[in-house]
């Protein structure tokens, strides 16, 4: 097989420049004791090259597209077992990995934001994360509080992860072209091991703060009932987006406690 068809249903846009796949594996720093790495949408396998030259990892890539999974058996045979045709977003990651594994890929963009909050979901065996994305999402996830592109998820992300955004990768190294430029990003797992509030309320709180941006907190969420006079606390005068993580964690205690 000499190649692989991009398909517009499973939005692949293979990368076809040697010198950024290079530098997107470069990115991958493994912390101490990780040595498998999963690659998501491996494609054609430009970035699975470079990964395959460092020795010092186990590399597993796992495909939905059954024409990548073929081109990989047959180009990239010192993979072994380690080639999974499967969705990520429905597979049982514990089963593929026995212990912590970082991610690397070049994601789709239309299932981007799903493999994030499955990376949170596996946020204790995941400690590292490079992926590129769409630009725009990227710096979303990058963004700092007060940001007009920070969002719900820059702070649950943030939450847990160090976000860097390492650079911008223009349209034309992609076949075929996106109409939009991609951003290379790395994730790195900070101290946080549980969060000291109810985590699926702080999940729900930031999902609520945003859905209406322009709104104050006090409109969004007045689902929760609280009293007035917690309501009356300057926090509801603000919005969503210059609230920090610490801020976010405090308002979900304030409506833990007042629910």
């Amino acid at each position: 097989m000499s190649k692989v068809s991009p398909k517009k249903h499973l939005g692949q846009h293979f990368l076809v420049d040697q010198n950024i796949a290079q530098k997107i594996v470069e990115q991958l720093t493994m912390p101490e004791g990780v040595q498998d790495v999963l690659e998501i949408g491996p494609g054609m396998g430009v970035l699975t090259q470079y990964l395959l030259q460092h020795k010092e990892y186990r590399t597993t890539v796992i495909d939905i597209d059954r024409e990548s999974i073929a081109y990989l058996k047959e180009h990239f045979p010192q993979l072994e077992d380690r080639i999974i045709s499967a969705d990520f977003l429905k597979t049982d990651l514990s089963k593929l990995f026995p212990g912590k594994f970082a991610i690397i890929g070049n994601f789709p963009y239309n299932i981007s934001s799903q493999i994030f909050f499955a990376v949170l979901k596996h946020r204790d065996v995941i400690p590292e994360v490079v992926c590129m994305i769409q630009k725009e999402v990227a710096e979303r996830i990058a963004a700092p509080p007060g940001s007009k592109t920070y969002g719900i998820l820059s702070v649950l992300l943030q939450a847990f992860y160090k976000i860097e955004y390492n650079f911008t990768v223009h349209e034309h190294v992609f076949h075929p072209p996106p109409k939009v430029k991609s951003g290379v990003i790395s994730l790195i797992r900070n101290e946080v091991k549980e969060l000291p509030c109810n985590e699926k309320l702080f999940f729900e709180v930031v999902k609520q703060s945003f859905g209406t941006r322009r709104k104050t907190l006090r409109n969004c969420l007045k689902s929760y009932n609280l009293p007035p006079e917690i309501q009356a606390q300057p926090v509801f005068d603000k919005r969503a987006e210059q609230l920090s993580v610490q801020d976010f964690i405090a308002l979900t205690q304030l409506v833990e406690q007042n629910k």
